[in-house]
C-alpha cells in the first residue's frame, strides 16, 4: 500500500505545485512509509522517497520502509534534507506548519531558504482521510478488540466497583486481545461524574442507581478505534432512562443520515436538532463526532459549521450526548465507515440500555 500512497501524495504535491514535502509528523510518517521510529523525516518528490533517521533506527527503517531510500546523517535530519534539495534543485519545498515548532522552523530556514520553504500543514491528513483496505481491516480489528474487551468487563461493572480498577482492567483485557495500546486515556464516569464529558477514572466507587459512561478505544498496529457506551447499576428511574432514549434516538438518527456527499455540519445538525427539540440543547455542547485513523480525532470534523463532504471510506464516530452537572450524563457513540448509500457501523456492542 506504501506505494500506492505515495502516487497519491505526488498527484497532491503536483496539483498544489509543490516540487516536494518534508513529512516530520511521526503518525504520517509511519503512513507513508511504515517507519515508526522516534526521530525520523521523510523527503518526497516527484523522483524520490528519502527517509532521514539514526544509527538506532537502521535495521527498522530498512524493514519498515523497503519503498523508501534510508539515510542515517551525522548530523541533523534536516541538514541532510537540505542537501537533496539544493541538489534536485527543488523550490518549493512543503513543510507541515501545524506541527513544526518556532524553533524547528528556525533550524529548516537556516539550511533551506525560506523562499523555498511553502506551509502545507494537513496536506498528508486530507489523504488519509479516505481509507484502503488495509487500513480497513486494521480499524475493524481495533473495534473489535474493544468489543470483546468491554464484554469482558461486563460483569465487573457494580455497586462498590472502583473507576481506577475497571479502567485498568479494560486496559489490560484490550492488550491482552492485540492491542499495543490506548487510543487515548480511558474514560470512566459514574454517578454525579458521568455529566463530565471526558471524565476519567478516578477513585470513586460506584453506587447502585449510577449511569457509567465509558469511552475507549484500542490501537492494532497504528490505528485506533472509539467507542462510548453508558450502562446502569441498578435500575433507571424513569428519568435516567428518558434521557438515555433521547441520546440512543439521536444517535440512530445520526447513524441513518450518515452517508457519502452529507457536510459535517448537516450531519451534526441531524443529532442536535433532536436533542435540542427535547429541551437539552445547551447540555450537548461538544461536536457529533470526528474522523478517526492513525490519530483518534483528525478529518473528517462533524460539528457546526464544517462544510467537509463526507466521501466513500471515511471513518467518523457519531457521538450525541447529554451532560446534566449535579445529576449524571449519558453518551452513545459508534464508529462507522462511510458508504455511497450509508454507514457501516464497526462497532458491534449492544446499545440497549444494561442493566447491572
Amino acid at each position: 500500500m506504501t506505494h500506492a500512497r505515495l502516487a497519491k501524495l505526488r498527484e497532491r504535491l503536483a496539483h498544489d505545485g509543490l516540487d516536494a514535502i518534508l513529512i516530520s509528523k511521526p503518525e504520517n510518517q509511519a503512513y507513508l512509509s511504515g517507519f515508526t521510529g522516534s526521530n525520523g523525516l521523510l523527503l518526497v518528490s516527484a523522483t524520490e522517497a528519502l527517509l532521514f533517521t539514526d544509527f538506532r533506527y537502521a535495521e527498522q527503517a530498512a524493514e519498515q520502509a523497503p519503498a523508501f531510500t534510508v539515510e542515517m546523517p551525522e548530523g541533523a535530519l534536516i541538514g541532510a534534507a537540505a542537501k537533496i534539495v539544493e541538489a534536485d534543485k527543488l523550490k518549493k519545498v512543503g513543510f507541515e506548519s501545524d506541527f513544526l515548532t518556532v524553533d524547528a522552523h528556525k533550524a529548516y530556514t537556516q539550511v533551506i531558504s525560506p523562499d523555498f520553504l511553502v506551509a502545507a500543514g494537513g496536506l498528508v491528513e486530507e489523504i488519509r482521510m479516505i481509507k484502503d483496505e488495509a487500513e480497513l481491516d486494521l480499524m475493524r480489528k481495533a473495534a473489535q478488540i474493544a468489543d470483546e474487551a468491554f464484554a469482558a468487563i461486563l460483569p465487573l461493572i457494580k455497586a462498590g466497583a472502583r473507576e481506577w480498577d475497571l479502567a485498568v482492567e479494560l486496559e489490560y483485557q484490550m492488550k491482552k486481545r492485540g492491542a499495543e495500546g490506548l487510543a487515548f486515556e480511558i474514560i470512566a464516569a459514574s454517578g454525579v461524574r458521568s455529566s463530565m464529558p471526558h471524565g476519567r477514572a478516578s477513585a470513586k466507587i460506584i453506587e447502585q442507581g449510577d449511569l457509567v459512561t465509558f469511552d475507549f478505544g484500542a490501537i492494532y498496529q497504528g490505528y485506533c478505534s472509539d467507542m462510548t457506551r453508558t450502562l446502569m447499576v441498578g435500575e433507571p428511574t424513569a428519568e435516567q432512562r428518558r434521557i438515555y432514549e433521547i441520546v440512543l434516538e439521536a444517535e440512530k438518527r445520526g447513524l441513518a443520515a450518515c452517508k457519502a456527499g452529507i457536510t459535517g455540519h448537516d450531519l451534526d445538525a441531524v443529532c442536535r436538532d433532536y436533542i435540542l427539540e427535547h429541551g437539552y440543547g445547551p447540555e450537548f455542547g461538544h461536536s457529533t463526532g470526528h474522523g478517526v485513523g492513525r490519530y483518534i480525532h483528525e478529518g473528517p470534523r462533524l460539528r457546526k459549521g464544517s462544510n467537509q463532504v463526507l466521501q466513500p471510506g471515511m471513518i467518523v464516530t457519531i457521538e450525541p450526548g447529554i451532560y446534566l452537572p449535579g445529576w449524571g450524563g449519558v453518551r452513545i457513540e459508534d464508529m462507522v465507515l462511510v458508504t455511497e448509500t450509508g454507514c457501516e457501523s464497526l462497532t458491534k456492542t449492544t446499545k440497549d440500555l444494561l442493566v447491572l
